[in-house]
């Protein structure tokens, strides 16, 4: 019996096809390292060695000396998404609406200095709608695609609960920071946002929201860490199973 993407199969797996599950995964590992590292380069990082100081959003990154690293991550992940191919059409759909939006977020740049909401140019608009689109699209993947049980899409995982509520949390997660983002930009009185501007609201919601993505996508492409911090976090319950 040998395992072909977490599952069960009595047909020899040829080196071709070993590969192409190794290049599946790789596509999942890049995905979540990308967004693992990117508002690390652009915070802190693009704060400590080029003096550039918290952006309000991760958008207004591209108006600094940061832009390619900006653009060019999102454009990465945009082709990442094109190329992830899922088990149904719906998964595939799913891929291809995360790139257009991805892709939407680079090459269409939020005006500089200017609220989300009330952009100067069509441009400007098209970026707001595209990061929307882009959050909802990995929130889908992690609260839907991510934990399905179907035999056709199932992939067995040690830990297998544990990871379905990682994929779960992380989709919560997102969401939540959607709304709490979306609570920022429509509904809050003009003097509060201000406030909370000063405090770069909007680009912390964005690294929450990134972060969760990118724990879904680094657990589900069976990422050396995670699958380790996976195991540490299943030591109690199996723990407590041998004591019973």
């Amino acid at each position: 019996m040998r395992r072909v993407m977490g599952r069960l199969t009595d047909r020899p797996v040829s080196k071709g096809t070993q590969t192409l599950v190794m290049s599946y995964l790789g596509v999942r590992r890049a995905i979540g390292i990308i967004g693992l590292i990117l508002p690390v380069v652009l915070g802190p990082v693009g704060w400590l060695a080029f003096g550039i100081e918290i952006q309000d959003n991760m958008s207004s990154y591209y108006h600094t000396e940061l832009r390619d690293v900006f653009v060019g991550s999102m454009c990465a992940i945009g082709v990442f998404l094109f190329c992830y191919r899922g088990y149904d059409w719906i998964e595939s759909w799913t891929g291809y609406f995360g790139c257009i939006s991805a892709l939407g977020v680079a090459l269409f740049p939020l005006d500089a200095g200017s609220d989300p909401l009330h952009q100067r140019s069509l441009f400007g608009y098209f970026h707001t709608l595209s990061g929307g689109v882009f959050f909802l699209t990995l929130a889908f993947y992690s609260l839907y695609h991510f934990p399905d049980a179907r035999s056709g899409k199932h992939e067995v995982a040690p830990h297998e609960s544990l990871r379905d509520f990682i994929y779960r949390a992380s989709g919560l997660v997102i969401l939540l920071s959607l709304i709490a983002m979306g609570a920022h930009i429509f509904l809050v009185p003009e003097e509060l946002k201000r406030r909370l501007n000063d405090y770069n609201f909007l680009f912390w919601g964005e690294w929450v929201a990134v972060w969760a993505f990118a724990a879904a996508w680094l657990t589900k492409g069976r990422a050396i860490l995670v699958d380790i911090a996976v195991d540490l976090m299943a030591l109690p319950s199996r723990l407590l199973r041998k004591h019973e």
